[in-house]
């Protein structure tokens, strides 16, 4: 019974690290779209915005996963805690380059592109740019692992 209340602890604070890096994605994807992210999501409906905030969520995730998975080490749960976090920020931080670089190359500014919906459907490049961020997390998560 020990093992199963050690574990859960364990889990939960894998559970908090997830949630520091997913808030850290959350304000850096903010920062590089336009508007509030928070405004645009949850009171314009933009799909745009929701679109690449669930794709950047989902590969946040998986990069917390495989950091997770890497962590199991003998050198305790500290060391497993902190090699997560800095897997996930390096995670977050390799997306969000991969993001502002791909802005770079397509015609006009890629946050207020993504986020142009049309007939309440996306935007085509909000599609590509959430797949560019699943894409970003795999590749990071394989990095990991």
């Amino acid at each position: 019974m020990t093992e199963i209340f050690e574990s859960t602890g364990q889990a939960l604070l894998y559970g908090v690290v997830g949630l520091v890096v997913m808030a850290v994605g959350f304000i850096a994807l903010d920062l590089v779209t336009p508007g509030k992210l928070y405004h645009v999501v949850w009171t314009d409906r933009n799909r745009g915005a929701a679109v690449l905030l669930g794709s950047q969520s989902v590969a946040v995730g998986l990069v917390i996963m495989k950091a997770i998975e890497a962590s199991e080490s003998e050198q305790g749960l500290g060391y497993g805690l902190v090699s997560t976090l800095l897997y996930g920020l390096a995670g977050v931080l390799v997306m969000t380059i991969v993001g502002i670089v791909i802005g770079v190359f397509t015609p006009g500014q890629m946050g207020a592109v993504v986020l142009d919906d049309q007939d309440a459907r996306p935007h085509p490049a909000a599609w590509v740019q959430a797949g560019m961020y699943l894409g970003t997390g795999f590749m990071v998560g394989a990095a990991i692992s």
